[in-house]
């Protein structure tokens, strides 16, 4: 196809307006897919004068996050220059807080994982203690990366409870005293003065998996399964939060079986006191079983055990009667099942997959898949690496870091 003068065509196969390519960081924008590309390329898909490509390229150069990719062909001559996106240039501290554990990596901006630390840390020992052990650690992976401060572009940090994404604060979070309206933006920044951005766990978890293993499905579902049950919603490709960051909270929707079920948060038969990983060991526990959490449960699964497949079984059916209805609601094309409970849980799985299929709208599931998390427990890191990316390889903190430093 031929493009218009001065247009670049999309990968929808829409063309963009080469003005919206003047800035830097609006040109960075075509190199981030790693695709390497020359001077006269990049001036011929976007309209641009050669002169200007040069200058934003050679201010991209500088900055480190674009760099030699080899050369072109060359039809006679001095072969032509190809540059890329260096993913190498900055790193990223992506930090995932559960309930009972604590993970911490130090990434490139693609997304590698760099260097590494899992801690063994209960949330409910608050902010100070927790976030104090993600600072250490963060400074220790740091080095083991042989990286320094400089070179940090910013912090992804997931919790397990609601976050008011703008300010980054806990909003009345359920299993996590002393977290409410904690400023955590402020005490990461008084040790890493650098952007720091908060979410809740699974909607990171929802924006590692896309990005790593379905990045064609523009809408999808991650439904965690542990201690609590919650949903990361992706829709025509953006993370959805709603109006106050508690979109996707599945856990406290009622479910009809559980009438006489008290639920955490004061409220009887929500989905979480009948499916959750604590829910289905109390109810092996009533039949006598040594259960006490989700753990427990899988391994009385592994073990063959007929009281824990069936439990097992049942929660996925409640899981996939809240889910029916969400699929006819969303439409989603892919709905991925993780958490402790979840990656493992095979036979809830199919529970939920044989509800949903029935009581779903057909239409709703004609190609609608229900699969495990492929990217497990590195889910919610890879997320909150996305997450800054996103923000920190944005055209206007581009251009704006660019203007800094020129």
């Amino acid at each position: 196809m031929t493009s218009a003068p001065g247009k670049d065509p999309g990968k929808d196969g829409a063309v963009q307006d080469a003005g919206s390519l003047s800035r830097a960081g609006d040109l960075f924008q075509l190199l981030r897919d790693g695709q390497a590309r020359t001077r006269a390329e990049l001036a011929l898909t976007t309209g641009l004068a050669r002169s200007t490509v040069a200058s934003r390229i050679d201010a991209l150069m500088n900055s480190g996050l674009v760099g030699p990719a080899g050369e072109a062909s060359s039809s006679g001559g001095r072969p032509p220059s190809r540059f890329a996106f260096n993913p190498a240039a900055r790193v990223v501290l992506a930090v995932d807080v559960g309930a009972t554990h604590v993970i911490v990596a130090v990434t490139d901006l693609g997304g590698t994982v760099l260097a590494e630390r899992r801690l063994a840390q209960e949330v409910a020992d608050g902010p100070d203690v927790v976030l104090g052990r993600v600072v250490a650690a963060g400074r220790e992976l740091l080095a083991e990366a042989d990286r320094n401060l400089e070179d940090l572009a910013g912090i992804g940090i997931g919790l397990p409870g609601p976050v008011e994404h703008d300010t980054g604060r806990p909003i009345k979070p359920p299993i996590m005293p002393g977290w409410d309206g904690f400023d955590v933006v402020r005490y990461m920044q008084r040790s890493l003065p650098v952007p720091v951005l908060v979410d809740n766990d699974v909607n990171i978890m929802a924006l590692g998996e896309r990005t790593a293993y379905w990045p064609d499905h523009d809408n999808l579902l991650f439904i965690k399964i542990a201690t609590g049950i919650g949903a990361g919603i992706i829709s025509s490709g953006e993370l959805q939060r709603g109006a106050n960051g508690t979109a996707g909270d599945l856990g406290h929707v009622r479910v009809p079986r559980g009438d006489d079920v008290l639920c955490r948060c004061g409220n009887y038969g929500c989905l979480e006191a009948l499916a959750s990983g604590p829910a289905v060991a109390r109810q092996l526990q009533a039949q006598g079983l040594a259960a006490t959490n989700g753990g427990d449960v899988l391994r009385l699964v592994a073990e063959g055990n007929l009281q824990a497949i069936q439990a097992l079984r049942q929660a996925g059916r409640d899981v996939g009667d809240v889910l029916a209805t969400v699929v006819n609601l969303l439409n989603p094309s892919m709905i991925v099942i993780g958490g402790s409970v979840g990656e493992a849980g095979e036979h809830l799985v199919a529970g939920i997959r044989e509800v949903v299929y029935r009581r779903s709208l057909p239409l709703a599931t004609s190609h609608l898949r229900i699969g495990i998390s492929m990217a497990g427990d590195q889910a919610a890191i890879l997320g909150a690496s996305q997450m800054v990316t996103q923000h920190v390889l944005s055209p206007a903190v581009i251009e704006a870091t660019l203007q800094a430093t020129g």
